[in-house]
């Protein structure tokens, strides 16, 4: 099979690592024959502008870096009927590690080169801005999304430290909220530390968050973590690096199709989706956040 590839790379991703992580798959690819382009750091309307031509070529658009770079560009692949390859190159690599995707680079080179492509659901967003956003992985409120806002600072740290160190030091400082959970028009309020709405079983480098997900079962997995004590939440957070959390008593697992969501606490929930803040939940007095899944909507070669 002869294709085409445009990698979009982000440089900053992983500290660094996502340029030395293009050279060995490119160039694989060349040996193979394919026509590989490499484009660094694209700005977001650069990047929708590549992202046209190089679908309209037929080329197949590589993702190189972590998953927030992926999330962005499965949205932009999706909405126009493209296929998707990633080169995973960032810290978490969670959606990577969920379709399967080989560490090493000659495995990449050959999924690349021979995989079909596979239709993967996507979450579309809304609620945060005048536009719907997709969203590969999950979306979350609360503590894990602190958590995530402080791993972007956690850079002199080595990478398979910072995950762990900004979810404890998350969870030190945070406050519970006032959930109104909404699942398919089920509605039940929570006080919670944390709701993730997610497609994808990990988040935060290998977290299993929802350890049932499946990204081609057309449903959302919704896990609810009430809010304990702190010292509690820290203790069961190694419970979550293989799902066992699940079974603890303060955790509700739901699914479904829609999900909404608002919330209030002393101060604004933080909300984000796979490493990229989103925004502030809706107050409880507010219309909702809501989560809706999109079946098959995007072709990735896993």
């Amino acid at each position: 099979m002869n294709r085409s590839f445009t990698f979009l790379v982000n440089p900053t991703s992983g500290g660094g690592a996502a340029p030395g992580a293009v050279v060995p798959v490119a160039r694989i690819l060349r040996e193979a024959g394919s026509t590989v382009d490499v484009t660094y750091s694209p700005g977001p309307h650069a990047m929708v502008e590549l992202v046209e031509a190089a679908v309209g070529r037929g080329d197949v658009v590589v993702s190189v870096g972590g998953d927030g770079m992926l999330s962005s560009l499965a949205g932009l692949v999706s909405e126009r009927g493209g296929t998707l390859g990633v080169v995973p190159a960032g810290r978490g690599n969670d959606f990577a590690r969920m379709l399967g995707v080989p560490d090493d680079a000659a495995g990449q080179a050959r999924l690349l080169l021979d995989a079909a492509g596979r239709p993967v659901d996507l979450l579309a967003v809304d609620g945060f801005g005048p536009t719907r956003r997709l969203v590969a992985g999950s979306v979350y409120a609360g503590v894990d999304a602190r958590a995530a806002e402080i791993v972007d600072g956690a850079t002199w740290l080595p990478r398979r430290l910072q995950y762990p160190y900004a979810a404890l030091r998350a969870l030190a400082t945070y406050q519970p909220g006032r959930y109104r959970v909404s699942v398919d028009g089920v509605e039940a309020e929570y006080a919670a530390a944390t709701v993730v709405v997610a497609n994808s079983a990990y988040y935060g480098s290998g977290m299993q968050i929802a350890p049932a997900a499946s990204v081609e079962d057309g449903l959302l997995d919704v896990v609810v973590i009430e809010a304990a004590g702190r010292l509690a939440l820290m203790r069961s957070l190694p419970k979550v690096y293989d799902g066992g959390h699940v079974h603890l008593p303060e955790v509700t697992v739901l699914s479904g199709t829609r999900v909404e969501v608002r919330g209030s606490a002393r101060a604004p929930i933080p909300v984000g989706g796979d490493g990229e803040p989103l925004g502030s939940l809706p107050a409880l007095d507010a219309a909702p956040a809501v989560v809706e899944i999109l079946p098959g909507a995007l072709s990735v070669l896993a």
